[in-house]
């Protein structure tokens, strides 16, 4: 286990230690749990998010970390041994809500993307429309949610040269996520289309329009194809 500056309690420390489990130490009552792939994250954090823990003050899942952070050393203990003793389901529930997001189909690589994967465009659409999503973890900017769950035939490398400015919701495909871009900013996904509802509104209760563990379908807007 690599050191840290500071002193971890030595609770945590003996679970970390006498296990495989990689639990990497970020201060006295914070511990960042490394996994596999990111499904394996996504899971482990709705599964500490569903154990009530008392004293786990913050969970933040990523591509392949969990980092939780809690209030007192006992609480550290706990999550490192549900960590510890976690095995991962084929397809869990993810806990959090349903999510839709209106969707108009009309991005600037609908045409490329439909192509190069030999489909037509409003196959293209019904493929990525009827598909349920989940959000794994978000990142990039405030809103932003990578999806899990794109159809391996829509999994397409970013794009070689990407855009400087991709327009604020903006839906996009890039490498094995799907999600929708909540403000204009450089991007180097492939844009099927736009979501007609604000990802990020920081006056709405919930800001996010999407968190980690939501469900998340796009539905169509009528019209949607054409140009």
């Amino acid at each position: 286990m690599p050191t840290s500056p500071f002193t971890w309690p030595a609770e945590a420390r003996d679970i970390a230690s006498a296990t495989a489990t990689r639990l990497l130490p970020c201060g006295p009552t914070s511990v960042m749990i490394e996994v596999d792939d990111t499904e394996q994250a996504a899971q482990l954090a709705a599964h500490l998010r569903s154990a009530g823990l008392v004293g786990m003050i913050d969970l933040v899942p990523a591509a392949r970390t969990v980092l939780v952070t809690c209030s007192s050393a006992h609480a550290l203990a706990e999550v490192a041994t549900i960590a510890v003793g976690f095995v991962p389901d084929e397809r869990p529930p993810m806990g959090g809500i349903v999510v839709e997001v209106p969707t108009v189909y009309d991005g600037d690589d609908l045409g490329s993307v439909a192509e190069t994967t030999g489909m037509t465009v409003a196959g293209l659409i019904d493929l990525h429309s009827s598909t349920e999503y989940r959000a794994a973890f978000c990142g990039f900017v405030p809103g932003f949610a990578y999806l899990t769950g794109l159809p391996e035939i829509l999994c397409l490398p970013r794009r070689q040269n990407p855009r400087p400015r991709v327009p604020g919701g903006s839906v996009a495909i890039g490498a094995a996520f799907t999600g929708v871009y909540p403000t204009t900013s450089p991007g180097g996904w492939h844009l099927l289309g736009r979501a007609t509802v604000a990802m990020w509104d920081s006056s709405r209760p919930r800001p996010a329009f999407i968190e980690p563990g939501d469900t998340v379908r796009f539905v169509p807007v009528p019209g949607s194809g054409t140009r």
